[in-house]
């Protein structure tokens, strides 16, 4: 399709992997590795995001006058609503009785990853509204029922905003480095009561084990055996079968090795529990985590303040520790917002959604509030 006001043409791809990693990380930058070629293509090679899964990759890519994309987004064909983190089953219901077609949509995602980002990766700003347009156009022509682009970065939820989509705002819980130089100096910031109860939860939780930190060429298949049996553990109880294979984490090695933090429990040399992370520009990514072992608050420790050390040892300002747990708070982190936008052709369905966001928004910003309030940190 192309926009007689500009330059710029916007088709569909088979793949993330078929198109050339550079011109796609041209678009995508360097800062957030969830958007990048690497990581999108490793979804795919691994099977892990195929039309098998419900996950049938089509990126929408709009070229320039040299014939090289300025903008991307990586969108699929969705036949249901697994594996999103942002909740819409009660919306395919409702269009579902009233006689519509809830699936197939269009989902503009990182799959199985409700990491904050990009969704319009753009080599050139002046083309967001043309990719915008196609996403929508793509939509319309196909006959999906709706087009959902989650966990939007902030500076670009405006830009759907100004198309007329619909924004849903929601919360996660994230930590914020206020200029830390140790663990202590964050514990310093906490009340007296909660500084107690994180250092005999620390205490608690490595009695008797080791705890390592591999990135880059350390980590091995042997690591990803071991990783690869927590997160099945876990996987099989959260979503009743795990969302990744084990070639994933094989490709994410071969890679993303060196934006790869892998943080293990070991009893007697033997891996018992993992925390599995990437390396962003100013962030670490907490992604998943597993154990063959029950041990006392040893989830708080691998995924909290693990990555806590491992933030302030990089001069990484965030640490994302992933979708949801309010127990996150007592362990110093922050409610922040989250946003995702979402375009909805038919005008009676586009109605009901928004009369229910505008519910839902007063509801998540009253729960933002409140958990603020419940803030470990000391009062001023």
């Amino acid at each position: 399709m192309a926009d007689s006001s500009s330059e710029f043409v916007a088709r569909i791809g088979q793949s993330v992997a078929s198109i050339d990693p550079a011109d796609w990380d041209a678009c995508a930058g360097s800062g957030n590795p969830f958007v990048g070629h690497a990581f999108l293509s490793a979804l795919e090679e691994s099977g892990s995001a195929t039309a098998r899964t419900g996950w049938q990759p089509i990126p929408i890519i709009v070229d320039g006058e040299d014939g090289r994309p300025v903008a991307v987004a990586p969108a699929y064909a969705k036949s249901h609503s697994q594996g999103e983190y942002v909740f819409d089953h009660s919306w395919a219901d409702a269009w579902e009785r009233a006689g519509g077609r809830y699936y197939p949509k269009l989902q503009v995602a990182v799959p199985f990853s409700p990491v904050p980002g990009p969704r319009l990766l753009l080599r050139d700003e002046s083309a967001a509204p043309q990719l915008i347009a196609a996403i929508e156009a793509v939509t319309v022509q196909s006959g999906l029922s709706s087009a959902h682009a989650t966990f939007v970065a902030p500076d670009q939820v405006p830009l759907f905003e100004a198309a007329g989509w619909l924004i849903r705002t929601d919360s996660q819980f994230h930590w914020q480095n206020r200029g830390y130089q140790s663990f202590d100096d964050f514990l310093a910031d906490l009340s007296s009561r909660k500084r107690k109860a994180i250092r005999k939860e620390r205490a608690a939780a490595v009695e008797g084990l080791e705890i390592r930190h591999l990135t880059g060429a350390e980590l091995t298949e042997a690591h990803w055996d071991a990783f690869w049996t927590f997160y099945q553990d876990t996987g099989s109880r959260k979503w009743g079968r795990p969302y990744l294979t084990r070639r994933f984490f094989s490709l994410l090695g071969e890679r993303l090795a060196d934006r790869t933090l892998l943080i293990l429990a070991l009893r007697d040399g033997v891996p018992i529990a993992g925390a599995l992370n990437l390396i962003g520009a100013d962030t670490l990514y907490g992604r998943y985590w597993g154990a063959t072992e029950e041990v006392p608050f040893l989830h708080f420790e691998l995924c909290y303040y693990q990555a806590i050390d491992a933030a302030i040892a990089r001069g990484l300002q965030t640490v994302e520790a992933g979708a949801q747990g309010s127990h996150k708070l007592a362990r110093g982190y922050v409610p922040v917002p989250t946003w995702s936008a979402h375009f909805i052709p038919d005008p009676g369905f586009r109605a009901a959604i928004a009369d229910f966001l505008e519910r839902e928004r007063a509801a998540v910003a009253r729960e933002a509030a409140f958990m603020g309030e419940m803030a470990p940190f000391k009062r001023g």
